[in-house]
């Protein structure tokens, strides 16, 4: 008994040391390190650099031309066998909720779309995406420039990709835990058609440029969106921006950029739909003809507002609030046929892994690498039409950053739009001070640490500043 005894002690005891061991394999200490002190900072600065000295240095203004396209991106569910090139599917989830568990999609409230705005001037291009998804993720992004680059021979920095970010559109594009905790089970097919639909709605603006005239302008919305990290203790960027284009029989497109998460609709909607974003976007056409494209723009810790009613009520009217704001400022802006356009994008190198399991300690990366297979590699892009510049980043960037930002920018003279989902996604980018908050945003979906939002602060601020 005595020895029977001792082989359970020594086996606790191995136990617990195999436990012990395989916890400090596993979790380490947060990297608090300084960025500015890193190797991925300085070979990043190094290609930021580059980009910003290749532009030529003399602005001109050019004549503009610009073309605009739509592609439905609802997919036919109930499929007898998936058809991917023709988004044909036996069932798709929805995208934005792990409540939902990857359930199938039940129908279509509304369509969800891509749309693409080109704009040349100058000898210059750029061609804005806008779609109706979660996000783009990098394989989907990658896919659809590496077609983008082969016809009509776009480079990187010329596809400005975003997303509504409404949680009622195609999931099932993600692979690994985190992925299909909010996507559903991954289905190969799903990518190729988000691909397809984002390459074909970029040729066929490209393909329709023509002379045009273009105006940028804002209105403020302080009773649509909401600080939902901090409430009252932070700040809210209730800015909307909004890019315009006028061709030579007066029909206009307009690219439009608000802050606020497009989770109107809750868990609990089963159909696919754009959310306000989308009502925003189908009043504006509804009253003036021709495109409205929406870009989710410093989305991170910002929700919407609302007036009461149930969820397709409340998604309607606010977009149509939204709209006749937008419908109200484009009858003041001053349109111009000629613009200077400056286009640049660079690489970012990122820190580490950083995932949290409690505050101080994080999944060491080639652990966390399991879960999330972020690349070590990102995007970062700027556009500048005039004054206006926009920024897009590869996250849910923070609104609260993005203020900071845009402040930064207008003692330059320039105006400053930032927006997300830019064709990657490395989770949330919020201010610093937030990091030690718990809970979903700062322990969660911080990927990368405490030192992701000052460095892409100091990136950002050289974009503007060098465009």
């Amino acid at each position: 008994m005595r020895r029977l005894g001792k082989w359970i002690g020594r086996g606790l005891i191995g136990l617990v040391l195999a436990i012990v061991a395989a916890g400090v394999a596993l979790v380490g200490p947060v990297d608090d390190r300084p960025y500015m002190r890193s190797a991925y900072h300085s070979n990043t600065l190094v290609r930021l650099d580059a980009s910003l000295a290749s532009q030529p240095r003399q602005d001109l203004r050019a004549p503009v031309r610009a073309g605009w396209a739509r592609v439905k991106l609802t997919p036919t569910i109930g499929a007898n066998a998936d058809a991917p090139e023709r988004g044909e599917f036996r069932q798709v989830p929805l995208a934005g909720f792990g409540a939902r568990r990857g359930a199938p999609a039940e129908g279509v409230h509304d369509d969800v779309w891509v749309k693409a705005l080109a704009v040349e001037s100058g000898g210059r291009r750029v061609v804005f995406v806008g779609s109706d998804l979660l996000i783009i993720p990098r394989e989907v992004g990658d896919a659809a420039a590496a077609e983008l680059a082969r016809e009509p021979g776009l480079r990187r920095e010329q596809v400005y990709f975003g997303a509504t970010h409404t949680h009622s559109s195609l999931g099932a594009w993600g692979e690994g835990v985190v992925a299909e905790g909010f996507a559903g089970g991954h289905q190969p097919g799903v990518r190729i058609w988000m691909t397809h639909c984002l390459v074909q709605a970029a040729r066929m603006a490209v393909s329709n440029l023509a002379p045009a005239s273009l105006a940028t302008g804002s209105f403020r919305a302080p009773g649509a969106v909401r600080n939902r990290l901090v409430g009252e203790a932070g700040r809210v960027d209730d800015e909307f921006s909004v890019l315009a284009l006028k061709d030579s029989k007066g029909e206009k497109a307009v690219l439009g950029a608000f802050a606020a998460h497009a989770t109107v609709l809750g868990s609990g909607n089963r159909q696919f739909s754009g959310d306000y974003p989308g009502q925003w976007a189908a009043e504006v056409e509804r009253a003036q003809g021709g495109l409205a494209v929406f870009i989710a723009g410093g989305v991170g810790s910002h929700s919407p507002r609302t007036d009461a009613g149930k969820d397709f009520e409340r998604a309607t009217g606010l977009g149509t609030k939204l709209a006749a704001e937008t419908l109200g400022l484009l009858g003041k802006l001053d349109f111009q046929s000629e613009v200077e356009l400056a286009v640049v994008g660079t690489e970012v190198e990122l820190p580490s892994l950083n995932p949290r399991v409690a505050d101080d300690f994080r999944l060491r990366p080639w652990a966390a690498q399991k879960l999330l297979p972020v690349r070590p590699m990102t995007f970062l892009q700027a556009v500048r039409m005039g004054e206006a510049v926009w920024v897009s980043t590869p996250c849910d960037f923070s609104g609260e950053l993005a203020l900071v930002l845009k402040e930064h920018a207008l003692v330059r003279g320039r105006r400053l739009t930032v927006t997300s989902f830019n064709g990657d996604y490395i989770g949330y980018v919020i201010p610093t001070k937030y990091y030690h908050l718990g809970g979903y945003e700062p322990q969660t979906m911080s990927f990368h640490g405490p030192a992701t939002a000052d460095y892409f602060e100091e990136l950002i601020r050289k974009m503007v500043d060098g465009i």
